[in-house]
């Protein structure tokens, strides 16, 4: 048994990182996992191992300063705060607007009331910023008396997020006929000569729009109760994941932790928010696809049985997980189990350790990240 509980070990974490900024790195601006990666770690039965994590994870890369509130937004004014959307230099005026919004209604109220200002810009820091803000939720709906800290976490969370507000082409919908897996594989791939970096996958992100198949796919997906279809999205991610050893290790995670990070705030949201947000996912998924990979590869086989022909115990996947250090696989690793639990399929835990195996250590010096979190 933990020495420590969930509540104190997050709140110890909060305050350990309480000083650091939205981003680190120099020249890169990747976002700030340490919040994210300290309450996931927690969740996986680690709690007396966040402390020894936080401390691993400053010393790995310098941080950036925390941004300062210069012009004040008004949140009752769409022509005050909507123009602050995706202005990253106006990222403490939005982390001082929803302290002020958290400090006079509860925290569900805010979030029911940004929620859908957010959501179209969803793919903000490689959808750091909705991954964040339900990192943050998820501590406060377990908390009987929410913490200053675990307000401001939330208050960060949203701020990221319009801060780094990113709108992709295209409005989509959902009302097609194609279940999730038909779409992803009727979404047409496109080759790349002299192989697929960091620059190439940025340019085809900046054209999108240009990309063939991309604007009919919006409309793809047929309509699907919320839980389903999120458990359709991890599992098919966590099988994309496994399907491209080539690929740089760390941006396809995304498509499982994303909609992992949705379903910790449905709960918290009222219906009619389900379907734009699922819509606004499928779209996402699409531009990963497009920006990250150039064929099915080894999509929808079980090619990856060879990568990982013998999976630890189940229960010993968060230990790993907290040994290897790094926030994405902390991260990755959590939500991979949580899913599996409410779906038991074999692609969410072999997926989890493949990323164990594929991503450097956090003590190795190994690179993180992928694209810059503004990338559009």
């Amino acid at each position: 048994m933990p020495s420590i509980s969930y509540r104190d070990a997050l709140n110890d974490a909060l305050e350990r990182m309480d000083d650091l900024g939205y981003e680190r790195g120099q020249g890169a601006d990747l976002a700030n996992h340490g919040p994210m990666g300290a309450e996931a770690l927690a969740l996986l039965g680690q709690e007396d191992e966040v402390a020894r994590w936080v401390g691993r994870y400053r010393r790995a890369m310098e941080h950036h300063e925390p941004p300062a509130a210069r012009f004040a937004l008004d949140p009752a004014d769409e022509s005050s705060w909507r123009p602050a959307l995706g202005a990253f230099h106006r990222a403490g005026d939005w982390e001082r607007l929803f302290v002020r919004e958290l400090a006079e209604a509860h925290w569900r109220e805010v979030l029911v009331r940004w929620w859908p200002r957010l959501i179209p810009g969803l793919f903000a820091g490689l959808t750091h910023g909705l991954i964040r803000t339900a990192h943050a939720v998820r501590g406060l709906s377990a908390a009987d008396r929410p913490t200053r800290l675990q307000l401001t976490e939330l208050a960060r969370g949203l701020a990221y997020w319009a801060a780094r507000y990113t709108g992709l082409p295209g409005r989509p919908r959902l009302c097609g006929t194609y279940d999730l897996p038909a779409a992803v594989a009727a979404l047409p791939r496109v080759p790349q000569d002299g192989g697929l970096g960091p620059g190439t996958a940025r340019h085809r992100l900046d054209t999108l729009a240009e990309l063939p198949g991309y604007h009919e796919s919006l409309e793809w997906l047929a309509p699907e109760q919320a839980p389903r279809l999120l458990s359709e999205m991890t599992a098919q991610f966590a099988d994309v994941y496994l399907g491209h050893p080539e690929v740089y290790p760390v941006p396809l995670i995304h498509g499982v932790t994303a909609p992992a990070a949705v379903r910790l705030v449905l709960p918290h949201l009222p219906h009619e928010l389900y379907e734009p947000t699922l819509a606004q996912l499928w779209q996402v998924h699409a531009a990963f696809l497009l920006a990250f990979t150039v064929d099915r590869r080894d999509e929808g086989t079980t090619a990856w049985r060879s990568e990982v022909p013998d999976l630890p115990p189940m229960d010993e996947l968060g230990a790993r997980a907290a040994e290897h250090g790094d926030e994405h696989v902390i991260k990755f690793t959590e939500a991979c189990l949580r899913e599996y639990a409410l779906r038991p399929d074999p692609r969410y835990p072999a997926a989890a350790f493949a990323a164990q195996r594929r991503i450097n250590r956090l003590d190795a010096g190994g690179g993180v990240g992928g694209l810059r979190p503004g990338t559009p």
